[in-house]
């Protein structure tokens, strides 16, 4: 069987469907399922059990040899919150035992990082482990993932297979719940029904013009494909990159919202505000070499597509995954 954390959650949820498409409902779903907006992702989907995330550990220490692979989705992810102690509880001590249980029952991992962990990107965006100890990420989120990467690293006793990817700008659907931490694309949706208009921040930057900020933005779905790949195809352990390879500006992705929608655009600009202006990132693309050379062919969907499909398919009809 396989088991997803995170699993109630936005790209976890996508998870536990690219599973159900392939044919697999052998899954074991590991979340806080208390939050009932989160669970509608859920909704349609066929797996084993739901396991309380408490409890996770005690259940897997009954049932390891059932097991046959670990997807470490679940996480705090809000790049806003400032209590150290929830992401070190969360993500990095949860992770820590994720790891040395999987590598006592000798279970494959995959878990997921975040490219919040390279900051400004003073260093680029490698996947190289031999800058992971020099990464300076902006907020507790990042320095989270980071940490756990730093340690998983200097492990020497290790999963059979182990790959950790570092997300980059997610969107796509099964996000209704996330509120701020959505994508932008879901907020330009909603920002667009509801005044016709979209406001975007300004350039605060000589190199950059209003609205060309970028980033690399990734399909969920291309997300969920390239990690399905890795589990059936468990090589080379390590850290990977997870986006597209291809920066795309925020006026890429408005335009392309308001033309999913049929709308006229109209784009406003406004000052980022003065608390986060000095670490707002300008250009964020993630250096997908290493997981193109580990064997995986599959183009990435473009902007334009994924937007297109993302409004029309799911937040015009409220529709799920």
């Amino acid at each position: 069987m396989i088991v997803v954390t995170g699993a109630a959650g936005f790209i976890g949820s996508v998870m536990v469907g690219k599973f159900n498409k392939e044919g697999h409902e052998d899954l074991v779903l590991v979340d806080d399922f208390t939050n009932h907006q989160k669970n509608k992702n859920l909704e349609n989907k066929v797996f084993l059990e739901k396991i309380d995330r408490d409890i996770f550990f005690e259940w897997l220490d009954k049932n390891h040899n059932d097991v046959d692979f670990i997807i470490h989705i679940g996480a705090r992810t809000d790049t806003a919150e400032f209590d150290v102690a929830i992401f070190n509880k969360l993500n990095l001590n949860y992770s820590k035992k994720m790891w040395l249980k999987c590598t006592a029952y000798d279970i494959p991992l995959i878990y997921a990082s975040s490219a919040a962990t390279y900051g400004m990107g003073e260093l680029g965006y490698s996947d190289n482990h031999e800058i992971v100890d020099k990464l300076q990420p902006l907020n507790p989120y990042g320095e989270s993932k980071n940490e756990f990467d730093k340690w998983a690293l200097k492990q020497k006793d290790i999963p059979p297979f182990w790959a950790g990817f570092k997300f980059f700008n997610v969107y796509g659907p099964n996000e209704y719940h996330k509120g701020r931490m959505a994508s932008v694309i879901l907020h330009a949706f909603k920002q667009i029904n509801k005044t016709g208009k979209m406001k975007l921040f300004k350039s605060h930057h000589p190199d950059f013009e209003n609205g060309k900020q970028l980033r690399d933005f990734v399909y969920v779905k291309d997300l969920t494909d390239v990690l399905f790949y890795f589990m059936q195809n468990p090589k080379s352990s390590g850290l990977y990159n997870l986006g597209t390879g291809t920066a795309r500006s925020f006026l890429d992705l408005t335009t392309s919202t308001f033309s999913a929608m049929k709308k006229e655009y109209i784009i406003n600009f406004i000052d980022t505000p003065i608390d986060i202006r000095d670490k707002y990132q300008y250009f964020t693309e993630a250096d997908m070499k290493k997981v193109r050379d580990y064997g995986y062919t599959n183009q990435f969907t473009t902007l334009e597509e994924g937007v297109d499909e993302y409004v029309k398919d799911y937040l015009a009809l409220e529709n799920y995954f």
